[in-house]
């Protein structure tokens, strides 16, 4: 078999994968007032059927991780595809609550297992000095998965189409990726070490992949944080909250298509610190500014926040190699618990600065920009924060010696 063909119907299989994860993520978020009038379901439950998909993620991406060695990512994509065509069908024929909760957990489970495996496989196929430029451009399908799905989502809502016909548009880019993964050879892991779970472990025990996790927790709710919240923050800027979301959306996706230059140019660490401080600023802007503005800070924040995930991934992928599969597995479950754990607490910042602004006698669209204002000054210190780590981290790695160089011979099985 050729393998530049089987490399490319792989990675493109991949991207169809994501974009499928994309539609999910936005395509639940267009239909959920939809599903509440239909099943009379509450605020409260249709919170946790969307936390259904965030609880479903991670669950697959750490099992996928620990097995990813042991069955291959052929075999996880199939759990995924079967898991994506699951959720999408209980969710059409759902009957109630509870159906709807186990759809949304299938769907997630289905995103999870595919990033636990195509992220291994990605790094496996490509010569360590492209990893970076193609992780990026795998993950620049997420948020151009979104921003299809927000657009489909709309369009078909304006033309009174159902959520049901809106959850079937996700089975296309499913199939699709099914059919490029059909009959093709998978890369073997390049670093032999790596297929020992104890060796696994034993380099994610070490002083640089603490650290990664640490800030992979920062980076994901700085990325995430404004955004599941934008409606609410930002209702009373000025600014069109959802066109805000399009925008970023937009701007990352071509961003990440070109990654390549801008890390080659910057490296990780410089990469990683640019973003901190594009998104200190970003947010910065968006607690001070109202009207047209925002759209600036919108831009701002995504310039930011572009690189955050990919190239996470990326720097275990080459500064901790032996943690393998399960390393990147694990960083990218971290970033998707940080990002759950944190919306009760910015939901409290929001509640606690309401009430300290009634206090202060405003009421109507002023209280709603006080408030959404005081929150995103206290969301300004995800990535201030990030802004220190990342100095530390650039004159750390600076004069340490690089990792090693791996064959860039993929091998076929």
């Amino acid at each position: 078999m050729n393998e530049n063909i089987n490399k490319n119907a792989l990675f493109y299989g991949s991207c169809f994968a994501l974009i499928t994860t994309g539609l999910s993520y936005s395509i639940r978020a267009g239909i959920l007032s939809q599903l509440g009038d239909e099943f009379s379901l509450s605020g409260e439950q249709l919170g946790y059927i969307n936390a259904m998909w965030f609880f479903g993620f991670p669950i697959s991406m750490v099992i996928g991780g620990l097995v990813y060695h042991s069955v291959g990512p052929k075999n996880i994509m199939r759990v995924a595809f079967v898991a994506h065509i699951l959720g999408v069908l209980l969710t059409v024929f759902a009957t109630g609550y509870v159906s709807l909760l186990i759809s949304m957990l299938c769907i997630g489970l289905g995103t999870g297992c595919t990033e636990a495996a195509c992220n291994p496989m990605i790094a496996d196929m490509y010569s360590r000095d492209k990893v970076d430029k193609m992780l990026n451009r795998f993950h620049m399908w997420f948020p151009g998965g979104i921003l299809l799905g927000s657009l489909i989502s709309e369009l078909m809502t304006g033309m009174n189409m159902g959520w049901k016909s809106q959850m079937l548009i996700i089975l296309i880019p499913a199939l699709i990726y099914a059919v490029l993964f059909y009959g093709k050879a998978f890369p073997q892991s390049k670093v032999e070490e790596a297929t020992s779970l104890s060796s696994n472990l034993k380099a994610m025990l070490s002083p640089i992949y603490i650290f990664l996790i640490a800030c992979m927790a920062l980076t994901a709710i700085t990325e995430f944080g404004p955004g599941q919240w934008v409606g609410i923050i930002l209702g009373s800027s000025g600014a069109e909250p959802m066109l805000i979301l399009a925008l970023t959306a937009g701007l990352v996706t071509v961003g990440r298509f070109f990654a390549g230059p801008v890390v080659a140019k910057l490296g990780q660490t410089g990469v990683l610190l640019g973003g901190a401080i594009f998104s200190a600023i970003g947010i910065y802007m968006f607690s001070t500014v109202t009207g047209p503005l925002a759209y600036l800070a919108a831009v701002i924040w995504a310039i930011g926040y572009c690189y955050f995930w990919p190239v996470m991934v990326g720097a275990v992928a080459q500064r901790v190699p032996l943690s393998s599969a399960l390393g990147m597995s694990i960083i990218g479950a971290v970033g998707m618990f940080s990002t759950a754990i944190w919306q009760p607490i910015i939901g409290g910042w929001i509640d606690g600065a309401q009430n300290d602004n009634i206090a202060l006698g405003l009421s109507g669209n002023e209280l709603e920009l006080a408030t959404g204002q005081d929150t995103l000054e206290k969301m300004l210190a995800f990535p201030v924060i990030l802004i220190v780590a990342f100095i530390i981290f650039f004159f750390w790695q600076k004069n340490s010696k690089r990792t090693k160089g791996v064959p860039t011979e993929v091998t076929a099985h």
